[in-house]
């Protein structure tokens, strides 16, 4: 049976999409994140898709090219579940609370293999390979993203909140692959309370600069920080 084709969601161009091309897609994604991309070949690729070699290569010039797809496919999962927890009726502290259980999720779910990203970069070590700069762009978008929201809390040091926080995340899902996804979750969580609250003292203090008598909080709110795991 001939390949069958639908509408790309979300392009609004009516472009026709492959079903075969989604298949190597998916496939891809599975092998890749689970296995390595270097490990998997273009033959098994083909046979687990269901695909013939004239096919893969019809949409993919290459096994690279196809990584790169499987990257962007990984970026553009993670922009559509942060642009609907910023579409939702929630503060910001709320946003960056849910992209934190977000990830401890992904962190305890089985098959958890550590970030993909981190993973692929590790095999694409060269600063110019397309799979290398896919990351990078990935890394870019999502540190600006986590930057914005917090300077809707406050415009000072939110540059270092969204680099302390990006730290946070990479720590915990390596953490959660090569130790306890459990503590990692939890740390995770712990660090990201802490940031929030260092982060809104500042808020307020920017507040308090034009209406004087107000003192400031963000001595003790820092002091009351706890980034360990809670006891049991």
């Amino acid at each position: 049976m001939g390949d069958m084709t639908k509408t790309e969601p979300g392009t609004g161009t009516g472009r026709r999409v492959s079903e075969a091309r989604e298949r190597l897609l998916k496939t891809a994604g599975q092998l890749f994140y689970a296995e390595g991309i270097h490990t998997v070949g273009v033959d098994r690729l083909v046979a687990e898709s269901k695909v013939t070699n004239a096919t893969f290569y019809r949409h993919f010039r290459s096994k690279e090219d196809l990584a790169v797809a499987y990257i962007e496919g990984v970026d553009q999962l993670i922009r559509t579940q942060i642009d609907s927890l910023m579409a939702a009726d929630v503060p910001t502290d709320g946003i960056l609370r849910g992209i934190g259980v977000s990830l401890v999720e992904q962190i305890r779910s089985p098959g958890y293999r550590g970030c993909a990203f981190l993973n692929a970069a590790a095999e694409f070590p060269d600063p110019d390979h397309p799979v290398h700069r896919a990351v990078v762009q990935h890394r870019a978008w999502f540190l600006q993203t986590i930057t914005g929201l917090f300077a809707e809390i406050a415009a000072a040091e939110a540059e270092h909140a969204g680099r302390h926080f990006v730290m946070l995340r990479d720590g915990a899902m390596s953490a959660g692959y090569l130790g306890d996804p459990v503590l990692a979750g939890e740390t995770l969580l712990r660090g990201i309370e802490g940031l929030l609250r260092i982060h809104t003292a500042r808020g307020l203090d920017e507040r308090a600069a034009s209406a004087p008598g107000q003192a400031s909080s963000a001595a003790t709110t820092v002091s009351d920080i706890e980034c360990s795991p809670p006891s049991a």
